[in-house]
């Protein structure tokens, strides 16, 4: 789905006739940290998992003993 040029002065246009002028820039900044939040958060997740998949590769498998007899 790409937007256009068109599309997007369409939108903002609509918007502007909803909103008004006055709050069509608070609405921006309050539109641009719910991005940042978001994109914050998931950055946080990713670096969750990579850290927990880190931590599983570097377990050492162990081998059996050798006191250990096999089983028949």
């Amino acid at each position: 789905m790409n937007l256009g040029m068109p599309e997007i002065l369409v939108i903002l246009l609509v918007a502007l006739l909803i909103f008004g002028p006055k709050k069509l820039p608070e609405l921006g900044r309050s539109l641009g940290q719910s991005i940042r939040e978001f994109k914050r958060g998931a950055q946080e997740i990713r670096e969750e998992l990579e850290k927990s998949v880190e931590v599983k590769e570097e377990k050492p498998i162990t081998a059996p003993s050798a006191k250990e007899e096999p089983k028949a």
